[in-house]
């Protein structure tokens, strides 16, 4: 469907929404911008979740003996101590929900919902009603992975990577439907995200704007279109590497059991193939978005935007050749190992093209710091310091000291918090305006940011300090290894951190709900930004534009510095006005 049959049929489109009842406007909505508030509170929710989950994984790593406060009302028989088992179902639903069910439905369903017809001027998705799908099919699987919490057995305890044996054969886990449920959850999971990736990539290439062409899309929207290009290809490798997972345990294959001749190898290669993929489907989307604001709060186009496109291109396509360093010490034969070792090192440099770009376009720029800049430079230092310590784990010899310790759990956490999280609240606080039709409160803002990012490091910066000192991942008491007990202070440390990062998030609750109802208006563009989505009314109406969508006659970043926050023009004609003399 092409722009020009969407204009077409606006009014009809628009006499329909009007006789929508309650639950098709806010249920079962097909409007991209409802489907992208109902992916933003569901990734929120679940934030929660996984957050409170965190905490308890943090408390018993600083305070193996001492009860976690508020759980002795569920865990009775032990007096709110956490056991061995509960505390592998922490770790493991901890991390599970957090890259599955928060930063995926934030970044991807929810911002890619709302920005991709906004920003290439799009009466909605391609596909409306696939796109309604999309949502309840990613709700059913986050129902059923929080199900596994009430199931006999316990929920999945295999670690969110849930590899074989451990997690295929029953005679390690017992007759466990918490695992069940984690294979099931995220094979549906895997089916929802996959509608989105071909709705956002159909919409992307055939509904552009008059005068869109591809490289006056914004990077917010690339970024996009290349994490549903890397979701479509990735994620069937993973529903069926769930699926197989899921034979074996419940319908006597052997995919992965070594007894009856399988290969646990196969999962690993299964799952890093769409592992390392997700990596970037996570963290891409917050690169798009840091380059939307940067610009914005420095009052100057980005820096290089061709080569920042470009980047991201290569990145996406690198990601697929870099997965075997998850498994060097699996046995990898040494030269395939030094191939893996070369890619890695390699897609550093896409990397390091847009972290320099980011920094051309703070130099000269007049900056300004409400929350959603604070964030974005929050998203670029963070993420600086998790893309260094990667390049650490490419060379062999170093990962095979560092694997499995807690310096991998540092630079995931600098990767997916420090990255993908503030990239999130860098949106939130940006697009909050337009989504919502009201106005944050800066002060609240401000105060979020900072206790976030102190907080932040103190808990995840010394687990570079005890990985390299010697301390495992998913270790139930350090304080039984007499070879860390010296540094069993800097546990104490990351856990004050992290209950401060936990409950600095309150103020986030505050301010978003406080706003939501009570917050000042939005004008039409709060932050006299230049692309499209900004020139539609605050929250944009059913179809977003009037009779008639806008033309567009440059691109965002199409010009040189202006000399005031007016000459920031936007790469829109309105539909009621001639473009600028020469601007087409």
């Amino acid at each position: 469907m092409s722009a020009t049959t969407v204009h077409g049929h606006a009014a009809h489109a628009e006499h329909e929404h009007h006789d929508l009842g309650f639950i098709r406007t806010y249920v079962f909505s097909t409007d991209h911008k409802m489907i992208a508030k109902q992916f933003l509170f569901l990734g929120l929710f679940m934030l929660i979740i996984g957050g409170a989950l965190a905490l308890v994984v943090r408390w018993q790593l600083a305070w193996p003996e001492t009860p976690v406060p508020g759980l002795s009302l569920i865990l009775t028989e032990t007096g709110g101590i956490i056991e061995p088992p509960h505390y592998n179902m922490a770790f493991t639903m901890h991390a599970t929900i957090m890259i599955f069910f928060v930063v995926m439905p934030i970044l991807v369903g929810s911002f890619g919902n709302f920005l991709i017809p906004l920003q290439i001027g799009a009466r909605d998705m391609a596909f409306p009603t696939l796109n309604m799908l999309s949502f309840w099919t990613t709700f059913s699987a986050g129902l059923i992975i929080l199900a596994g919490f009430f199931v006999p057995g316990g929920h999945a305890a295999a670690g969110w990577t849930s590899y074989a044996p451990l997690s295929s054969v029953t005679a390690y886990t017992g007759v466990n439907w918490g695992q069940n449920l984690w294979c099931i959850s995220l094979f549906i999971m895997g089916v929802g995200s996959m509608m989105g990736s071909i709705n956002y990539i159909t919409t992307i290439i055939n509904m552009r704007a008059p005068g869109m062409s591809l490289f006056r899309m914004p990077l917010a929207l690339w970024s996009l279109f290349i994490t549903a290009i890397l979701l479509l290809l990735a994620l069937p490798v993973l529903t069926s590497a769930a699926a197989m997972l899921l034979f074996d345990r419940t319908l006597g294959t052997n995919w992965f059991n070594p007894s009856q001749g399988g290969e646990p190898l196969l999962w690993q290669h299964l799952f890093w193939y769409f592992g390392h993929p997700e990596v970037y489907i996570l963290i891409l989307p917050a690169m798009g978005i840091a380059s939307e604001v940067l610009p914005v709060f420095c009052r100057k186009p980005i820096f290089g935007y061709h080569a920042m496109a470009f980047s991201m291109i290569g990145i996406a396509f690198l990601s697929w050749v870099v997965y075997g360093h998850h498994m060097f010490v699996s046995g990898m034969n040494p030269t395939l190992g030094l191939t893996f070792t070369i890619t890695t090192m390699i897609i550093a440099v896409p990397s390091a093209i847009k972290t320099f770009n980011w920094l051309g376009t703070l130099w000269g720029g007049r900056i300004t710091f409400p929350p959603p800049m604070l964030f974005a430079l929050g998203f670029v230092s963070m993420f600086v310091i998790g893309g260094l310590s990667g390049i650490f784990m490419a060379s062999t010899p170093v990962d095979i000291y560092i694997q499995d310790t807690y310096f991998i759990v540092a630079h995931i956490h600098y990767v997916v918090f420090g990255g993908s999280i503030m990239g999130a609240f860098a949106a939130i606080y940006f697009w909050f305006p337009k989504m919502f039709g009201r106005l944050t409160n800066n002060a609240l803002g401000h105060v979020h940011f900072w206790l976030t990012i102190v907080a932040f490091n103190v808990t995840f910066f010394p687990m570079h300090i005890i990985g390299v000192g010697g301390q495992m991942r998913r270790i139930y008491n350090p304080l039984q290894y007499e070879f860390l007990q010296h540094q069993q202070h800097w546990n104490v440390i990351m856990t004050v951190g992290a209950i401060v990062l936990g409950f600095s998030q309150i103020i986030f609750a505050v301010n978003f709900l406080w706003s939501l109802f009570k917050g000042a208006k939005a004008p039409t563009n709060p932050w006299n930004a230049n692309t499209l989505e900004w020139s539609a009314p605050s929250p944009p109406p059913h179809l977003n534009w009037g009779p008639k969508i806008p033309t567009v006659y440059r691109g965002p970043y199409e010009y040189s510095a202006p000399e005031s926050k007016d000459d920031f023009l936007p790469q829109w004609q309105p539909a009621t006005t001639g473009a600028p003399a020469g601007r087409h």
